[in-house]
């Protein structure tokens, strides 16, 4: 499992984090110590505070990581 610090601060941050997230075939993970959501579904994701930075979760292989990571990169801390 790999883990990112990343931090969403408006509606249009949000989906574009979804939209990209729906664009690998693995599952995402968003949360923080409380609580998470699927990172591919726009309403769960709302469900988060994105007053503070928030840990993106992923399950895949270093290549699809570092994809990830490549494509997330104006979120990432």
């Amino acid at each position: 499992m790999w883990e990112f610090e990343i931090r969403l601060q408006s509606v249009q941050d949000v989906q574009e984090f979804v939209a990209l997230a729906t664009g690998f075939p693995f599952g995402v993970e968003v949360g923080n110590d409380r609580y998470r959501a699927n990172g591919k579904s726009f309403m769960e994701m709302f469900c988060l505070d994105f007053r503070h930075p928030l840990i993106a979760r992923v399950e895949c292989s270093q290549v699809q990581r570092d994809a990830f990571q490549e494509a997330l990169q104006r979120f990432l801390i």
